[in-house]
């Protein structure tokens, strides 16, 4: 029985489409989703939360998903997108005024910051000859 034919190996991937669809909805859609799901939305705070929920689920998704199987693809992929995104959507978020917290720069910067390692070693990492 190949990996992917197993039983876990399906679940896993429904959970991944299922995480990553409800992510992409919380990103497109933040009101609608979280207003089926809970309650309708009385607070303007709730759209940015629900988008980096998000776009945590998406992230969790293709860490999950198993049709790429490298030891340690799946941590690098989630880490990359979620840390790339959340950057992208938080610096947005102050750009266009929205947003005024005393942690919002220090959390874009901490975030690219993470990004910019994580694609740094994984270059390193992979550019290693197998021993």
């Amino acid at each position: 029985m190949s990996a992917r034919s197993s039983p876990l190996a399906k679940v896993l991937i429904f959970s991944a489409i299922a995480e990553i669809a409800t992510g992409i909805g919380l990103v497109v859609a933040p009101a609608f989703v979280v207003t089926s799901l809970l309650a309708p939305v009385t607070s303007p705070l709730v759209i940015p939360v629900a988008r980096i929920a998000g776009i945590a689920l998406i992230a969790l998704g293709l860490a999950c998903w198993t049709g790429w199987n490298r030891v340690g693809d799946g941590a690098f992929r989630a880490l990359l997108t979620y840390n790339l995104l959340v950057a992208a959507y938080l610096a947005l978020l102050g750009t266009a005024g929205q947003m005024r917290g005393l942690l919002l720069w220090p959390a874009v910067a901490l975030h690219a910051a993470v990004t910019a390692m994580v694609l740094l070693f994984w270059k390193t990492e992979t550019s290693r000859p197998s021993s």
